[in-house]
Parts: C-alpha cells; structure tokens; sequence
C-alpha cells in the first residue's frame, strides 16, 4: 500500500509553513497459530505438525479443522481442547512477566531445562563431596 499524503500549501503573499503529512500503514505482523490441548488426556494440537492420523496437514490452524474431528488420542470431540498459546510464548499472565529474577519470562522447556539442570548440578556436586579425603 502505498502511503498518502497530505500538502497543505496558502496561496497568500505572506510565508506560511507548508505542512507536509505521510501516513504510512503498519505492516501486517501474522502471529503464530495457537496449540490446543484436549481436556480428556492432555494431547496437544501442534498447528506445525498437523494430525497425521486424520489427514490434517501440517500448518493447519486449529480453527480451521472441521468440526466432526476428534482427539487421535481419546476419540474425544473439538470442544473439550482448550486454547494454550504458542509454543515460543512465556507461561503465564503478561502483565506478570516484569517480575522475579527474569524466570518469568522463559519458555517452558527453558524453566524445565533450568530446574532439572540445577537438580543433575547439586547431585553431581553432592557425589564430589566422597572424593574429599
């Protein structure tokens, strides 16, 4: 889209500022498909990786599966999934995120990477404590 402009110019002898204004549209930012997780056992709805158990192919957005699919796990309907966001967004609220020590601003698999790395750290550190003489 190109952008508009507006001149606004007097024809009077005196000098007057000329007012130029350019608007200029943002671009379009297209968010990543939402995951969805059924109700009744917990599989997630990956829109990267479709369903390939019902045909559904890969980069298909959850709402635009028919509304007769079911779970490929339990065989439960599409109403029982629930909405849980991106992959690659931080859990929990947003407003929340400013707090505590930057933890809350990880992924998920971040947070599971940092508390079991720091749990496999303290017992290594625990078993060094037998070389001591």
């Amino acid at each position: 889209m190109e952008p508009e402009s507006i001149n606004t110019e007097t024809s009077d002898a005196e000098t007057k500022p000329v007012l130029n204004i350019t608007i200029v549209e943002a671009p379009e930012v297209k968010e990543e498909p939402h995951r969805h997780e059924c109700g009744v056992c917990g599989y997630i709805y990956e829109p990267s990786i479709g369903d390939a158990k019902r045909n559904i192919p890969a980069g298909t957005p959850f709402e635009e599966i028919a509304e007769d699919w079911r779970c490929p796990v339990c065989n439960t309907k599409k109403k029982s999934f629930s909405d849980i966001g991106v992959a690659s967004k931080p859990s929990g609220f947003t407003e929340n995120l400013g707090y505590g020590f930057g933890v809350n601003v990880l992924t998920p698999n971040q947070k599971n990477l940092l508390i079991f790395g720091s749990l496999a750290l303290a017992v290594i550190f625990f078993i060094s404590l037998y070389a001591l003489d």
